[in-house]
């Protein structure tokens, strides 16, 4: 089986792994890279288990259908098919998506500046700068386009367009539905994550993100993100358990 490895421009928290990133990278383990699954995985579910160690491969094994990613200090993540379906956020306009970012919580407080999805101080082009400000009180919602930086490598597809790879289109899906739960007020971390991709983002291409916040269960935040394209259709849907944290435990 090929190594879990994030690498250090993956991170959430500044030592440790960005979850979708780091999710997104187990399901790719899961499915490999086939032609036919060029345009459409299906939903995989991950759990992480401990903060995924950056530059740091770790071995996985597969056993009864679970991937397991797991070095000397126990178990990072593991992965399988998902068993119930995710349900998509209602979409919002671009020009709404646009507005909301400047409502972005995370400009005035942010528990990870770092993080690679909706770190603040993440340049153009090296983080994916998603910042989901309020559009409703449950959902946030903000633009988001590919940079060549984000693209795949091991696929040509048919119409010559260059896509994100599968990594990065988990990682756009992460922080969007945190930040429905507010990370300014309550920091948390990805602790499980099942997304399903339909296809794999344009690079270029404007897009919208939207994140939803659906249920809380003491330490434990339920939320969901939906990304879409440019003409509206989805492209990927993702439901999320974050867990509250002391982010200087994670420093």
């Amino acid at each position: 089986m090929t190594d879990l490895l994030v690498p250090a421009r993956f991170c959430g928290p500044p030592v440790s792994g960005n979850g979708g990133w780091t999710c997104g990278a187990m399901a790719q383990l899961v499915h490999g890279h086939p032609a036919d699954h060029a345009r459409a995985w299906p939903a995989i579910t991950v759990t992480l288990r401990r903060p995924p160690p950056l530059d740091t491969p770790v071995p996985t094994s597969e056993a009864d259908g679970v991937l397991t990613a797991a070095d000397d200090d126990g178990v990072v993540a593991t992965a399988e098919v998902a068993d119930t379906p995710v349900t998509d956020v209602d979409a919002v306009s671009a020009v709404t998506a646009k507005a909301a970012q400047a409502r972005y919580s995370g400009w005035a407080s942010h528990p990870f500046t770092s993080c690679f999805t909706c770190g603040p101080d993440r340049a153009e082009g090296d983080g994916l700068r998603i910042f989901p400000g309020p559009v409703e009180e449950d959902r946030v919602a903000a633009t988001w386009t590919p940079h060549p930086s984000t693209a795949e490598d091991w696929h040509t597809y048919d119409d010559d367009h260059r896509r994100a790879s599968l990594p990065v289109t988990w990682a756009a899906l992460d922080c969007p539905g945190g930040w429905a739960a507010d990370l300014a007020d309550n920091p948390a971390v990805l602790g499980r994550m099942t997304a399903r991709v339909d296809t794999l983002p344009l690079v270029g291409e404007e897009h919208v993100v939207v994140g939803q916040l659906r249920g809380r269960e003491g330490r434990k935040l339920f939320t969901a993100a939906t990304l879409y394209d440019s003409d509206g259709r989805v492209v990927a849907t993702t439901e999320h358990t974050w867990i509250t944290v002391d982010p200087a435990t994670f420093r």
